[in-house]
C-alpha cells in the first residue's frame, strides 16, 4: 500500500507540481511529527555511533573504513556501533563483531537509534525530516570527488525528478545538518563549500581535508584479497584481462514507481565480437540506477557485478576501468592503472544535464564517443601514461596513503 501511494504521489507531482508539492509538504510534516515523538525522552548516549552507506544499501565506502578502523583499535573498545541497512539479513555477520548491532533502514527502530546516538556517520544525506540534535555530531563522508557539478553549482540542469529550486533547497537543508564533512583534496574542499553553500552558512570550517578512508584499502590490500574476490565471482581461473565498466546515472532518465534508469548506449554485440578472446567485462551499475540488465546472451563475456557491495573489491581485480562521468576514476587512479572515458552522450551531459568542474583535458585517460573508438582504446590500453597519472594524483589524490581513516577518526572522535 505504501509503495502504491508513493508511486501515485510521484506521478501526481510530475502532472501537477502545485498539488504534488502540497502533498509532499504534508508528508514531510507528518514524518517530522512522528520523529518528534520517537525522540521524546531519548537522551543522547555517549560513545555511540550509527553508520549507514548509500541510504542503507550496502556495507561499504568511508563509513565501512571508519567503522573497521575503530573496531580494531583498543581506544574505541567501549564504543557501541549500529549499522542501518534496507535488507538486514545479508549483514548479520556484523553481529559477530564486538559492540555491534543492526537496524532496518528506514523505520521506527532506525529513527529511535538516530535520536540517541552521539555520532552519525554516513556517505549520503540524512532523511530530510531529521536534523541532528544538540549533542549529536553528523559526519558527512560524501561518496566521491565531484566531476559533475553539484547543488548550488549547477548552472543549468534537466532533472526528471527535481526542479533546480528543489535541488538547491535539498542541498541547503543538508548543509545545515553537517558537523563535519570529509574531503580528499583542496579541489574537493572548494567544490563542497560552493555546492553546499557552506560559506554563506558560516560552515566552511566543517570540512576535514584528510583523504578518503575508503581509499585506504587501495593501498593496503593483499594478494589474498584478490584471490577472495575472484573466487567470489567465479573468476579464480580466469586468464583473460578484466575490464570494469562503471557508468553513472542520468538526471533525465527517471521512471515513476521505478526510479532512475539507465539506457545503455553500447553495442555489446560489437564489443564481444572484437574483445571476447582477450577480455571479460564486469558491469557495475550506479547505486541509483533501479532498472535491471539482462546479460544472459553475453554469458562468459559480461558479468553483472552490481550486487557487489564494495566497489573497491572490483577495482583491485580489474586491469582497466571504463567509465563516463562517474567519480570512480578519482579513486581508481590510486592504483595507477589504465582508464578510458566512454562519453557517447558528452554534448547532452555537458551542455544540458550538469556540466563539469574539471577541464576534460585533465582526465587521466582518453575520451572516446563510439564503439569503434572504444574498442581501439581498449586494445591500446596495455600501459598507463605515468606522467599523466602522476600529475593527476598530485592534484586530486595527494592525501591518499592508506592512513586516512586514522586521521579522520582522531579528528572527529578524539
Amino acid at each position: 500500500m505504501k509503495k502504491k501511494l508513493k508511486r501515485y504521489l510521484q506521478h501526481l507531482d510530475k502532472r501537477n507540481k502545485l498539488i504534488g508539492g502540497l502533498l509532499k509538504g504534508a508528508l514531510y510534516r507528518k514524518r517530522q511529527l512522528f520523529y518528534f515523538f520517537r525522540k521524546a525522552g531519548c537522551k543522547v548516549e555517549k560513545k555511540t555511533v550509527l553508520f549507514t552507506a548509500y541510504r542503507g544499501r550496502s556495507y561499504s565506502c568511508s563509513p565501512k573504513a571508519i567503522y573497521e578502523y575503530m573496531l580494531n583499535n583498543d581506544k574505541y573498545q567501549d564504543y557501541h556501533f549500529i549499522w542501518a541497512f534496507k535488507n538486514v539479513a545479508p549483514y548479520e555477520f556484523l553481529l559477530q563483531n564486538r559492540n555491534t548491532t543492526i537496524v532496518k533502514y528506514p523505520g521506527r527502530e532506525f529513527e529511535k537509534c538516530l535520536a540517541k546516538v552521539e555520532y552519525i556517520v554516513s556517505n549520503w544525506r540524512l532523511p530530510e525530516h531529521i536534523y541532528p540534535r544538540r549533542h549529536q555530531k553528523f559526519l558527512q563522508c560524501w561518496h566521491g570527488t565531484p566531476l559533475k557539478r553539484l547543488g548550488f553549482d549547477i548552472e543549468r540542469g534537466q532533472n526528471a525528478k527535481l526542479s533546480m529550486s528543489q535541488v538547491r533547497k535539498n542541498y541547503l537543508r543538508d548543509a545545515q545538518k553537517i558537523t563535519y564533512m570529509l574531503s580528499p583534496s583542496r579541489f574537493a574542499t572548494e567544490k563542497f563549500i560552493s555546492s553546499f553553500n557552506l560559506a554563506k552558512l558560516n560552515k566552511a570550517d566543517c570540512i576535514i581535508e584528510k583523504g578518503y578512508p575508503r581509499n585506504d584499502f587501495l593501498y593496503n590490500f593483499t594478494d589474498e584479497d584478490i584471490i577472495r574476490v575472484k573466487k567470489l565471482l567465479g573468476l579464480e581461473h580466469m586468464q583473460k584481462k578484466i575490464i570494469l565498466y562503471a557508468p553513472t546515472w542520468r538526471d533525465n532518465q527517471h521512471t515513476t514507481g521505478v526510479g532512475y534508469t539507465l539506457d545503455l548506449g553500447t553495442d555489446f554485440d560489437k564489443l564481444r565480437m572484437a574483445l571476447q578472446d582477450e577480455y571479460i567485462i564486469l558491469f557495475r551499475a550506479h547505486y541509483l540506477v533501479a532498472n535491471k540488465f539482462d546479460f544472459a546472451k553475453y554469458a562468459g563475456f559480461i558479468y553483472d557485478v552490481s550486487h557487489i557491495d564494495d566497489i573497491n573489491d572490483l577495482y583491485i581485480i580489474s586491469d582497466l576501468l571504463i567509465t563516463d562521468y562517474s567519480s570512480v576514476f578519482f579513486d581508481y587512479a590510486n592504483l595507477k592503472r589504465p582508464m578510458i572515458f566512454y562519453m557517447y552522450d558528452l554534448d547532452l551531459y555537458q551542455e544540458i544535464l550538469r556540466g563539469f568542474y574539471l577541464d576534460l583535458e585533465e582526465l587521466p585517460g582518453p575520451i572516446v564517443r563510439s564503439e569503434n573508438e572504444l574498442i581501439a582504446a581498449i586494445k591500446n590500453s596495455t600501459n598507463v601514461d605515468e606522467e599523466v597519472i602522476t600529475r593527476f594524483n598530485k592534484k586530486f589524490n595527494y592525501l591518499e596513503d592508506g592512513q586516512a581513516a586514522k586521521r579522520v577518526v582522531e579528528e572527529v572522535f578524539q
